[in-house]
């Protein structure tokens, strides 16, 4: 039956979170109407072990909040055909293939290449995953890659294993360009951003390592224009750069505060017009206004949940397909906050959805079909 996927529409309307469950890690399904609304469907275990409240970076607070301390912990390929999940706790990384309903179902568990992988990103047939290191291997840092071929099923890399600009560079994030050509990896305590270039073959070389304009790298995302943004959780700002071909990044807004504390997920409308950056530790989202030239200006903000319920800290965020509703994790809760998206960019509050088997602490990652 699988193998019929390669007829596979992307009918259906999803959202996905991950409970990086310590026992066993699971896929959380919701159905998301035309409204922008979410119904629990389901929980699909990966057959891998999350780290539940235990935090991979030795660099962050141990609160249980963002245990991972990533975005891409959970990632849909471009055509939406395949999920792919990281399993920090067993040092692995699993795939889905995505039914035309939107079921998840497991294809293959596969070793990471590395110690408690927390981002993984696909362009075509390739996979790549960030693995951040333990204790025990005085946290040496890299990522490896992975062949998935047309029913989800994944192929180690040979020789694909690169360390980053330290050897315990903690990556926060590893994401292709647009057009694939590119890896870059954001780099939590050594700040830096480090650009793998990817050859015909699958191949990268590199890195080539670009200072970050301020402190704590974590959150990345790339605009149809190839600029980059770029969240700062040490310095609660977003930046944003252009990139030459040879991987050398430079700046067009550095560090542009929004008031709040950690600023660490970031993702931009579908207009590209606006940027929602959640600000964790304040339990705000902050929007960013993106001019043409890739200028940032900071325009307003809201709170992840009502004012008068418990506050909940926003962390993975996503947009869905046709550009009308945000989503964002509420680390703090394993709550998914729904908002409409108006056509200035202000968020307006739908819903705060959940699931009573969602583990409160150490829920982390989020995408959306």
């Amino acid at each position: 039956m699988l193998i019929m996927n390669k007829y596979f529409r992307g009918t259906a309307s999803m959202v996905y979170m991950m409970t990086n469950n310590e026992v066993m890690n699971q896929i959380i399904a919701f159905y998301r109407d035309m409204n922008g609304m979410l119904t629990f469907v389901g929980a699909y275990p990966t057959y891998g072990k999350g780290t539940g409240t235990k935090e991979v970076s030795t660099a962050t607070a141990n609160d249980g909040v963002d245990p991972l301390t990533a975005q891409g912990a959970l990632t849909l390929s471009r055509d939406g055909r395949f999920l792919l999940a990281v399993n920090a706790g067993s040092h692995s990384i699993s795939s889905f293939i995505i039914t035309d309903s939107g079921t998840p179902i497991l294809v293959d568990v596969k070793p990471s290449g590395g110690a408690q992988p927390n981002s993984v990103d696909v362009f075509g047939n390739l996979v790549y995953v960030s693995n951040v290191g333990n204790p025990e291997n005085n946290f040496t840092s890299n990522i490896t890659g992975f062949l998935i071929d047309n029913i989800g099923r994944l192929t180690p890399f040979p020789r694909s294993t690169h360390s980053l600009s330290t050897f315990n560079a903690q990556p926060a994030q590893v994401l292709f360009t647009p057009d694939g050509s590119k890896i870059l990896v954001t780099e939590l305590t050594s700040n830096h951003l480090s650009i793998f270039h990817v050859n015909k073959n699958g191949m990268v070389t590199g890195p080539i390592v670009n200072d970050s304009y301020g402190q704590g790298p974590l959150g990345a995302y790339f605009l149809s224009s190839g600029i980059l943004l770029v969240t700062e959780a040490d310095s609660n700002a977003l930046s944003s750069y252009s990139m030459s071909k040879d991987g050398i990044l430079h700046v067009i807004s550095g560090s542009v505060p929004n008031g709040y504390k950690t600023a660490c997920w970031v993702v931009p409308t579908k207009d590209e017009r606006f940027a929602y950056v959640t600000n964790t530790l304040s339990g705000t989202i902050s929007t960013y206004r993106i001019d043409p030239n890739g200028a940032l200006s900071v325009v307003r903000h809201i709170t992840s949940t009502p004012p008068s319920t418990s506050p909940g800290l926003p962390m993975d965020v996503g947009v869905s397909k046709d550009g009308r509703h945000f989503y964002t994790l509420n680390g703090n809760q394993g709550t998914v906050s729904v908002f409409t998206i108006q056509d200035d960019g202000s968020l307006v509050r739908l819903q705060v959805a959940a699931w009573t088997n969602i583990p409160y602490l150490g829920s982390q990652g989020l995408t959306i079909l």
